[in-house]
């Protein structure tokens, strides 16, 4: 138990300062992140810690900008996710019978097919934005949601309160808002973390393809795709950036491991 604590305390300390440096972008970003100069690939230095891209831009203003937008698009795909997910799976879970078959049956094929693959679909339909792209991975990773929130109905339906709630008389929706639904807040908790984290990977993965969040916006995907071409003299353009992916994916997997973990 204690060593769940400290990793849930790791977590939520990570993902404060990784809020904290969202929030306050423009005051720890030296430069606009959009702005370009003639001082190209610039090696580091007190004044560009982490140098300049191919355009002259300032790497280490890209990276702490690009956290808004990370944040933005694993948050609100990660709402979508749940307000897709959540419903169903209580419908399936608690309903049981023709309804469960059938909502189990979409969920599966959703699930069946290799996310990245849907997300390339989808976005390459609807176009690169940010709103799409939130949207796309919200529609793909809400099966995850619908079956863990299925299963854990399935767990809270057959306890005895639920079952002296019906025999008092109590419908299926009161039933739901008032025993269902809180017992399985923490389960639903710890999924939107884990899939914030997806949501930030798979968004990264389709900004390298070009399907991301289009530039100039500080993606931290497009700018390991940028500079992945100078790797060998300004290896910082791609170290910096996916650095960054992998903190923030880090984070936001140990806090919803750990919330899935606590009893």
């Amino acid at each position: 138990m204690k060593k769940m604590s400290f990793r849930l305390g790791l977590g939520l300390t990570l993902l404060v300062m990784i809020s904290l440096i969202a929030l306050f972008a423009p005051l720890i970003a030296p430069f606009n992140p959009t702005e370009t100069t003639r001082d190209v690939l610039a090696s580091p230095s007190w004044a560009h810690p982490f140098g300049t891209d191919n355009l002259g831009r300032d790497i280490f203003s890209r990276i702490v900008f690009g956290t808004r937008v990370s944040l933005q698009v694993g948050a609100s795909a990660a709402v979508i996710a749940v307000l897709i997910g959540v419903p169903v799976g209580l419908a399936a879970g608690y309903f049981r019978g023709w309804v469960d078959f059938v909502l189990v049956q979409v969920i599966d094929i959703f699930i069946a097919l290799p996310g990245l693959v849907l997300a390339l679909i989808i976005t390459a339909m609807l176009g690169p934005s940010v709103v799409n792209l939130a949207f796309t991975l919200g529609v793909v990773t809400a099966p995850t949601v619908a079956r863990l929130v299925r299963g854990q109905v399935f767990v809270v339906r057959e306890t005895l309160y639920v079952d002296a709630a019906r025999a008092t008389g109590a419908g299926g929706g009161w039933i739901i808002r008032h025993h269902i639904m809180p017992n399985t807040m923490r389960v639903i908790y710890a999924q939107f973390a884990i899939n914030v984290s997806l949501a930030i990977f798979t968004s990264a993965s389709l900004s390298f393809l070009g399907l991301g969040v289009p530039p100039p916006a500080p993606d931290w995907g497009g700018m390991v795709r940028d500079g992945s071409m100078f790797l060998p003299i300004r290896p910082m353009m791609s170290l910096g950036p996916g650095g960054a992916v992998a903190l923030t994916v880090f984070t936001f997997y140990l806090v919803g491991s750990s919330l899935n973990d606590e009893e």
